[in-house]
């Protein structure tokens, strides 16, 4: 059965447009990536003493179970070199999933739409751009409405297409 899936990936360390373009060839193996936004530098939030973040968001079409892209998802950012040694602190790769078809999905470990998706410009801008009507199954409200909805802050500028 095949599932829309929409990411946000990101990346502050290292050449980070090379990190996302490395990313997103190797989700290649989880399904069909269809649609990628260009890529956003963006300030970092909670720990704000650390590179800036390139980011994007990209469109997976998988047959990957919720539990299964998650895992393939978490061993793509190993096999990059991600280590977790600090709480939103700099990392080669991040990867999140954002929203998994309509399903809303509550397990330990994964929370599906992103449970902060909604606060994040720096998800929703890229968001926009490849899912402007895309609506949020919990809150009922498109990708666009959410991004206009933000209140102004968190720095966000365009600064190249994806590949």
């Amino acid at each position: 059965m095949h599932k829309i899936v929409y990411l946000s990936l990101g990346s502050n360390l290292d050449d980070r447009a090379a990190n996302l373009r490395t990313a997103l060839e190797k989700l290649g193996d989880l399904g069909t990536v269809n649609s990628v936004s260009a890529f956003y530098e963006t300030e970092p939030v909670g720990l704000t003493a650390q590179p800036w973040f390139v980011n994007c968001a990209a469109k997976l079409d998988t047959e990957k179970m919720p539990r299964q892209l998650l895992n393939g998802v978490l061993n793509l950012e190993q096999e990059m070199g991600r280590q977790r040694k600090q709480k939103n602190g700099p990392r080669i790769i991040d990867i999140d999933i954002l929203l998994f078809g309509t399903s809303v999905i509550e397990t330990a470990g994964l929370t599906v739409p992103h449970p902060r998706m909604h606060e994040r410009r720096f998800v929703l801008e890229p968001l926009a751009e490849i899912a402007p009507d895309v609506r949020h199954p919990v809150f009922k409200r498109t990708v666009r409405e959410l991004r206009d909805a933000l209140p102004p802050g968190q720095t966000v500028r365009r600064v190249l297409e994806s590949l």
